[in-house]
């Protein structure tokens, strides 16, 4: 119980839209600006890497540019590039968002196969058949950019061990589910008991200093462990907590 009190006080006083800010740089402040569920998704799939690094490389996108034709979106990214994505994988995830964005609610996507099982990993398996339905196209840079479909078990269900945690896709939910100073609460379908941790390698050792997690591997099923014992605390809304477990870590104040 002590844990809870803890994380519960690091939650109210991180809860404050001053937690958002040049000095502490997070790329749900570039999202909030368009507050656009295509546009939260392209800055939390990016989101890897050095904070201030993401927010400085999101901030040079001109995103009205999703709304333009194909052949100036090559024209307008065609010197754009990020750490594992060279030019042509930035043009052609911006060409399958525009095509995605033309034709459905990335909602409406996500939801027709969360909804069998309240299973948002089966969400995130969508979202990402629909991306490379929208624009096949395969190179190292562009699947590490939208991730790979998961590895199932012989009866089709998800593994838990041998898969990754899907962070970014999970970052991406905790934003469209969740309202508060901090979460946009884009979303209305899909419940925000139902989240996962967006699992980082930064979290994962929070995670095990804090006590919330013994296990040594970085994985899927750490990310599902992690969240139940989230639970614990808020069954409802286990992921109130992940934006301040994040920065406890950043801060190095665990």
């Amino acid at each position: 119980m002590i844990l809870k009190q803890r994380l519960d006080i690091e939650v109210e006083n991180r809860n404050i839209i001053e937690e958002l800010n040049s000095d502490k740089p997070d790329p749900i402040m570039v999202a909030k600006r368009y507050n656009d569920e295509y546009i939260s998704l392209i800055c939390a799939l990016f989101a890897y890497g050095n904070a201030r690094l993401i927010v400085k490389f999101l901030n040079e996108f001109d995103f009205s540019v999703l709304g333009k034709s194909e052949d100036e979106i090559k024209e307008s990214l065609k010197d754009k590039y990020y750490r594992f994505q060279k030019s042509e994988d930035v043009i052609v995830f911006f060409i399958a968002i525009k095509r995605l964005k033309e034709k459905s609610s990335l909602e409406d996507i996500f939801y027709q196969s969360y909804k069998l099982n309240s299973n948002v990993l089966e969400g995130i398996m969508a979202i990402i058949d629909a991306l490379q339905k929208a624009y096949p196209f395969s190179s190292q840079g562009y699947n590490f950019l939208i991730g790979k479909a998961a590895k199932l078990t012989k009866d089709g269900n998800i593994k838990e061990v041998g898969n990754s945690p899907y962070k970014r896709y999970n970052m991406f939910l905790r934003w469209m589910v969740r309202k508060d100073n901090i979460d946009m609460g884009l979303w209305t379908k899909v419940d925000k008991k139902d989240l996962i941790l967006p699992l980082d390698t930064h979290t994962f050792k929070v995670g095990q200093k804090l006590g919330l997690l013994e296990r040594k591997t970085y994985d899927l099923k750490s990310a599902l462990l992690i969240t139940e014992k989230l639970k614990e605390f808020d069954e409802n809304d286990p992921m109130k907590y992940d934006f301040a477990i994040y920065r406890m870590g950043q801060e190095k104040i665990v």
